[in-house]
């Protein structure tokens, strides 16, 4: 098949396009190099089934040119922060609203058999119901997790109007290899881990007893794969299934590192939510997805690219 990878520079993005020229398809990148970094993809770019276009998703020239005998879409490109949506609401919604209306137009355009679109846990809000299910009415409390839920009305839409199939996954909490931990907003474990390899402490933002349901990066391809493959459209969640709190996070790392660990706690930051679980029983009906990582099988494989890869003081 031939498929676009929008945002295919970043961390979740590259994971896709991997599994996609490894299992023998063309892949082709749209990446402004934002927050995707070169180096993530930079083992791909002599293959020869692979394409790194870069350029803007707000740029519907480009997208026009790129999507042209394109099969199916992955879209992932978007400004990814909670914090930086508040500090820049209006960057955020260019992006991922008029980005993603874009793309929906000329996938549209181009007769493109399909998108998957990446949305996030954050659509839910701080409701205290657990575990959230795709019916549950949304609470943003971000103008990041309004962007996400504007571009899932989107998909629908266009689904529903235009005959485009789509399907909208929200993320809970992913991580893995190639996650940015250097960056201010950057998530929670690569920060830990890297912090811990340093021999620094972990920052801790509240008390710690919030909990969330990580989500090992290559459970998430599986999910984009057979979501694309499958006939399903709609919302569905992608995640673990089961959440532990900051604390427990903090311990299994310093367990899987061997190190002493000591976290600082910082307060809470605006927009965070206490507590995150998802039902991914949706998913599994739908196209057959089934995580096959804990959150301690996927620290363990995340660990240890970070002491291969990031260099350490």
């Amino acid at each position: 098949m031939n498929y676009v990878v929008t945002g295919g520079a970043g961390f979740i993005g590259s994971h896709i396009i991997e599994y996609l020229v490894d299992h023998g398809h063309d892949v082709t990148v749209v990446d402004n190099l934002f927050s995707g970094k070169k180096e993530n993809i930079r083992h791909l770019l002599d293959h020869p089934r692979f394409h790194f276009v870069q350029g803007s998703i707000t740029d519907s020239g480009l997208l026009d040119d790129t999507f042209r005998n394109a099969d199916g879409i992955f879209h992932q490109a978007a400004i990814p922060s909670v914090p930086r949506s508040i500090r820049d609401p209006v960057a955020t919604n260019e992006v991922n609203v008029n980005g993603t209306l874009a793309v929906l137009m000329v996938a549209k355009k181009c007769g493109v058999r399909k998108v998957v679109y990446a949305s996030s846990s954050s659509v839910y809000g701080d409701t205290p119901t657990l575990p959230k299910v795709e019916t549950m009415t949304p609470h943003p409390k971000s103008p990041y997790a309004v962007s996400k839920l504007a571009g899932e009305y989107y998909c629908r839409v266009f689904s529903e109007v235009y005959g485009l199939k789509t399907v909208a996954l929200r993320y809970f909490n992913v991580f893995g290899p190639r996650q940015d931990p250097e960056s201010q907003y950057a998530a929670v474990i690569p920060r830990f881990i890297t912090r811990v390899l340093a021999g620094q402490p972990p920052i801790i933002y509240g008390d710690g007893t919030q909990t969330r349901d990580f989500t090992y990066v290559k459970d998430v391809v599986q999910a984009n794969v057979k979501a694309m493959e499958s006939t399903a459209d709609g919302v569905f969640n992608v995640a673990y299934n089961q959440r532990i709190s900051i604390l427990s996070l903090v311990d299994i790392i310093a367990e899987e590192t061997g190190m002493k660990v000591s976290p600082v706690f910082e307060p809470p930051r605006p927009g965070d939510i206490h507590d995150s679980q998802a039902d991914i029983t949706a998913a599994q009906k739908a196209f057959g997805y089934a995580p096959d990582y804990t959150v301690r099988s996927g620290l363990k494989e995340t660990i240890a690219w970070y002491r291969r890869n990031v260099a350490m003081p």
